[in-house]
């Protein structure tokens, strides 16, 4: 095994095993706040299938699961725990278990693929493969909310170290993909229910455009 996809294999192994399911008890609360956010932004943006990478126990779906028939919602996670969790309180919404470098989708099924605080946790060796599978996914809208810097900066994480990077990672999409279109570009503090976070919201070029 490489250096670089050991590396991935053992924060997908971090965030599965006992360090993940203290994540999801540490931010249950974290969600109540973010209800306005997602509705202002599907108001904006009209989805009728939408994809969050990295779900944990729905927070952010069950908001979502307002705008867009529940059946229609999907989150994946690699934390067993979590999607149980999920399931238990959103069992109308889709809680898959995966990693987020290999979504089990089908090329532009949905209209939204989006991450929040997924992207900060990835090392350089799979974030590549992460982003690409988001563009991949998606029909028209990529978003993601996440730690900004602008130069990559490693933040020490509860003991773990590789385990969080703040990143421009707006750019870092458009630099892969050159097509994506920059619609907004916002932040949220911790008074809005986010963990001062930039969002990135990108809109793909039409099928005819490409």
């Amino acid at each position: 095994m490489t250096e670089s996809r050991a590396e991935t294999v053992r924060l997908e192994q971090l965030w599965e095993g006992s360090f993940g399911d203290e994540y999801t008890e540490r931010n249950l609360g974290a969600y109540a706040a973010r209800k306005s956010f997602w509705d202002e932004l599907l108001a904006q943006h009209t989805c009728a299938r939408v994809l969050e990478i990295g779900c944990n126990c729905g927070g952010n779906l069950q908001w979502i699961a307002r705008h867009v028939r529940p059946r229609n919602v999907f989150g994946v996670e690699v934390n067993a725990s979590a999607l149980r969790r999920l399931r238990e309180d959103l069992p109308e919404v889709n809680g898959v278990h995966g990693t987020a470098k290999e979504l089990p989708f089908r090329s532009s099924w949905f209209d939204l693929v989006f991450t929040t605080g997924v992207l900060i946790h990835q090392p350089d060796s799979s974030l590549p493969a992460v982003m690409a599978e988001m563009v991949r996914c998606s029909r028209r809208w990529v978003l993601c909310g996440e730690y900004f810097a602008e130069t990559v900066a490693e933040v020490p994480y509860r003991g773990q170290e590789g385990a969080l990077f703040k990143r421009d990672y707006g750019a870092i999409l458009q630099q892969h993909f050159p097509g994506l279109r920059l619609i907004e570009r916002t932040f949220r503090g911790r008074d809005q229910g986010w963990d001062d976070m930039t969002f990135w919201l990108f809109e793909k070029p039409a099928e005819s455009d490409r």
